[in-house]
């Protein structure tokens, strides 16, 4: 569509979502272009159409709406707060701006796409410009297809498609210099969002792990270039190595960019002579990244749904509730298990390595259907995102794409050991194994002073299930569902 007159001088509104950073904003920059006055704006979605955010989302996003508005206040903009259902505010806080041009930056699940396509019309048909940007992927999910013209199922041929797209693409955009702020509207506060959890507060946990913001996000980047990056391929796998960059939640909320960490990676490895494999490891997890939006764009229901329909027949087990409640309050008897359970209630946050096992466990020890565990990692996660987190879930319980076989069943013993090896994590969030010996610090039934299911100080829940046992009737299940594909 080709800009009228007024698009060029008049009023700008950007919406933001999950997109909350100046830096190479696409949507900001846009509207900010030929210094016509800006309004920017945040707006809760209270829709019942779309997902809620859960507990840990909704407290990370209060922290975040808290340090955009600072930012953007330093540049003599207001942050305009709203809420409701953005079909009906946006179109009229375009209105009362008397926005010719409204600007926002994709998403990509079917309830975003379909509300934006409704506020696009309902804005065109009023004679107002409305402009989409990507600034939440490498690559959109259609611009990345095979040979033959359809989207990917496999990851590793995805990514090498994807990275030829990405390398030679335009680098980030920087905050734009100048940024005209338009005159003031109402606004809510953003403590009027009812975002920070109250009586009890249970969030001290994460305000001692987390600093969201744009600058926050930042300083994670920088810390993990300067020192993590050079022992990712190596030390990855170990929950208590802090060799990971732990941005997920930054990139879930957009206060920093997937390319700016694509091509900071990408420099610094450069610059510093950090191995290709290395940086390899690293870019292919922001590629996962990728990979997830692109199967949830072409799969709509994958938060939901079995990506491979043969899992439709699987025989879950009827939820027990006693069994779920010690899952997810980190007692089922396996410390390594318990351990991430833990530091996810804790944190908000769970080692890559950790998701797998809890989840294989709920899974698989348990026979509990993976849309129960992904519910629950929805609500406790700062970093719940709905492309990664079904993807991932879907992957661990088999029935996603290019995912995990079924039959692999992983030992939480073994796992520990073997990832855990001193017990340094499991200590850090099971206290009552603090002073075990890391030669039974993972299988603490073996200790004599330990009193599975007693009191006291050294009390520790016994095994909830038995592995071998459970290992079995995974495959058996499994074996029925082969038998009735």
């Amino acid at each position: 569509m080709n800009a009228r007159p007024s698009d060029v001088t008049g009023p700008a509104l950007v919406w933001l979502r999950d997109d909350l950073r100046l830096a190479d904003n696409p949507a900001l920059a846009a509207a900010a272009a030929g210094g016509r006055p800006v309004t920017v704006a945040y707006v809760l979605d209270d829709a019942p159409a779309r997902r809620p955010l859960g507990g840990a989302c909704r407290w990370w996003l209060h922290r975040s709406l808290t340090a955009l508005a600072a930012d953007l206040a330093t540049r003599g903009v207001p942050l305009v707060i709203r809420r409701g259902d953005p079909a009906e505010v946006v179109p009229a806080l375009a209105a009362e701006t008397g926005a010719a041009l409204v600007t926002w930056n994709r998403r990509y699940e079917i309830a975003a796409r379909e509300l934006d396509a409704t506020v696009k019309a309902e804005l065109i048909g009023r004679g107002v410009r409305a402009e989409s940007h990507n600034g939440h992927l490498l690559a959109e999910p259609w611009t990345v297809r095979t040979k033959a013209g359809e989207w990917f199922r496999v990851f590793t041929p995805f990514w090498k498609a994807t990275r030829l797209l990405v390398d030679d693409a335009p680098g980030p955009i920087p905050v734009p210099e100048r940024i005209v702020a338009a005159p003031d509207v109402p606004s809510l506060a953003i403590a009027d969002l009812g975002l920070a959890p109250r009586a009890p507060d249970w969030s001290g946990g994460l305000a001692a792990t987390w600093t969201p913001g744009e600058a926050g996000a930042r300083a994670r980047l920088a810390a993990f270039l300067d020192g993590r990056l050079v022992r990712y391929a190596a030390a990855r796998d170990f929950p208590d190595a802090s060799a990971t960059s732990e941005l997920s939640p930054h990139l879930r909320f957009g206060e920093i960019s997937i390319r700016t960490v694509y091509e900071a990676s990408r420099h610094h490895a450069a610059a510093t002579g950090i191995a290709e494999r290395t940086l390899a490891k690293f870019q292919a997890e922001l590629g996962w990244r990728e990979f997830s939006y692109h199967l949830l764009y072409h799969f709509p229901d994958l938060p939901r749904r079995n990506f491979q329909p043969r899992f439709d027949g699987f025989p879950w087990r009827e939820p027990d509730p006693s069994a779920i409640a010690a899952w997810r309050h980190g007692e089922t008897g396996y410390p390594v298990v318990d351990a991430g359970m833990r530091q996810l209630w804790t944190t908000g946050t769970m080692h890559n390595r950790v998701r797998m096992i809890v989840a294989s466990f709920l899974v698989k020890h348990l026979l509990v259907d993976w849309r129960i565990g992904e519910d629950w990692f929805w609500d406790t996660l700062c970093d719940a995102d709905p492309a990664n987190n079904a993807a991932g879930w879907q992957w661990v319980a088999g029935s996603g794409a290019d995912a995990a076989p079924y039959f692999r069943v992983f030992n939480p013993v073994l796992q520990g050991e073997k990832f855990d090896p001193d017990g340094r994590y499991v200590r850090r969030f099971v206290p009552e194994l603090a002073d075990l010996p890391s030669a039974v610090v993972h299988r603490p039934w073996q200790c004599d002073g330990v009193k599975p299911g007693g009191r006291g100080r050294r009390s520790y829940p016994a095994p909830i299930v038995d592995h071998a046992a459970a290992r079995e009737r995974a495959l058996g299940a499994f074996s029925s569902l082969k038998a009735g594909a």
